[in-house]
């Protein structure tokens, strides 16, 4: 048989945490690998919250991407929450990643507010918003409801609180004006204008024979 040619050794990798230390007596072996480091010997009696190794981005880093199909000034259909099945305006993206639509609120009592592109239809009716602008307050904070602290109660007082009534603000009202006053203009000057206004103030609805996957938005 051939001899096989001498293959090169590997060079032993060194592992810092153990370190080899040599052993009086003919019967220990002489070397033993031991830690360079003794492990702690405490343990927590109580299961404590530890805060673990997480090599993921936290949400405010995360990418905000959007559908292709949407952009500002497309009609977009509600597919869920209170207004579901009207028409809006997509008037730009937040921070969040959500959407901030309007109906405007003039035609169809949908006001300024946030919704996640997850639960609109996208269509191919847009209008041309390049001119309208828009409040530099319109962020994510703004349309955040603030949360009352809890008073503490005194005796008898128990069944006294009342809950909270959301009511919209002064600034909600102007920015609400400001911003359906220039939407309107731009469908006035919109070739079908009587048609778009139409279209916006009626609902989306489905018939018997009609079907969603079939249809083209």
């Amino acid at each position: 048989f051939a001899k096989m040619p001498p293959t090169a050794q590997k060079a032993k990798t060194v592992d810092p945490n153990f370190v080899t230390k040599k052993i009086g007596g003919p019967n220990n072996g002489e070397e033993r690998t031991v830690r360079s480091k003794r492990l702690s010997r405490y343990y927590p009696t109580e299961d404590r919250p530890r805060k673990l190794k997480n090599h993921q981005k936290p949400f405010s880093e995360h990418k905000r991407k959007i559908r292709s199909s949407i952009t500002p000034g497309t009609i977009l259909i509600l597919v869920a929450g209170r207004h579901k099945g009207k028409r809006v305006v997509f008037v730009k993206q937040l921070k969040t990643g959500l959407l901030l639509v309007t109906g405007p609120y003039h035609l169809n009592g949908c006001p300024l507010r946030r919704i996640n592109q997850r639960y609109v239809i996208a269509t191919k009716t847009k209008l041309d918003i390049k001119g309208v602008k828009l409040p530099e307050r319109l962020t994510d904070e703004y349309f955040r409801r603030q949360k009352a602290k809890k008073a503490k109660h005194a005796e008898g007082d128990i069944f006294e609180s009342k809950k909270e009534v959301y009511a919209v603000t002064d600034e909600r009202k102007e920015d609400q004006k400001v911003v359906d006053r220039q939407l309107l203009d731009v469908i006035r000057k919109h070739p079908l204008k009587k048609i778009m206004f139409g279209y916006l103030s009626t609902q989306f609805a489905l018939s018997n024979g009609q079907y969603p996957h079939k249809m083209i938005f």
